[in-house]
């Protein structure tokens, strides 16, 4: 199974447990993510999007991603061209799609094509003009240098491997000015990844200003995750 694959099965079982009231909270450091499996080498580890991107999607997950502050803390210029990276189902789509306006672009990337297939779907389905989906390698967002305002990173972050050269394409791929915003579980959150694959506040902004990126902590509401911005200097 890819890393892209667990990251989105353990979305689903965050969620899960998330607005399950027979659900127990995971203590501290344990984990509701999905066992990993080998595929053989095969991308195509996913179930079938449409088994299980309703339950991604579900409202319920809201009360502890909360879409409409994360996509705030963005601060997405209107007009601008703005990437959501790891975008799965496309959860964050149509507010960031409304974030930039008409006038600007959204592209939601991905590494698995099952996942681009689906928010090809959603786009359609949401009249979403603004966004375009597109598959990348795991290690390289592919991003036209000097091309990109925001980048969006949530829960996706810590499955990242070279994560310090992976900062450094992003921070090509910026405009002056621009911004790389990482949301992801904190050490002490019940729900996220095993506690082995999560990352610290501190690791996140050593990696970024080892890319070369001028990092902060944005304050936030997130119950269960941190906020690290990176800006180009």
């Amino acid at each position: 199974m890819t890393h892209r694959a667990i990251l989105l099965l353990a979305v689903l079982a965050a969620a899960s447990s998330a607005c399950s009231p027979r659900s127990p909270a995971a203590s501290p450091g344990s984990s509701v993510e999905a066992p990993s499996s080998s595929s053989g080498g095969s991308e195509s580890s996913l179930p079938a999007p449409e088994e299980y991107a309703h339950r991604l999607d579900d409202p319920s997950r809201d009360a502890w991603q909360r879409p409409e502050e994360v996509v705030s803390l963005l601060e997405c210029p209107p007009g601008g061209r703005v990437v959501d990276l790891g975008a799965g189902t496309g959860y964050f789509l149509d507010l960031l799609s409304q974030a930039v306006g008409p006038e600007g672009r959204v592209l939601a990337l991905d590494t698995e094509p099952s996942m681009v297939d689906w928010m090809h779907e959603r786009i359609e389905r949401e009249q979403l003009r603004n966004v375009q989906p597109g598959t990348i390698a795991p290690d390289d967002p592919g991003l036209t240098p000097g091309s990109i305002d925001r980048v969006l990173i949530v829960n996706t972050w810590h499955h990242i491997e070279d994560r310090v050269r992976y900062g450094e394409k992003l921070r090509e791929g910026l405009r002056p000015g621009g911004q790389v915003l990482i949301v992801d579980f904190t050490m002490e959150s019940p729900i996220g990844p095993p506690a082995a694959m999560r990352l610290t506040i501190d690791t996140v902004r050593s990696e970024l200003e080892s890319a070369g990126f001028v990092t902060r902590v944005l304050e936030e509401t997130l119950p269960h995750q941190y906020a690290v911005q990176g800006s180009t200097r």
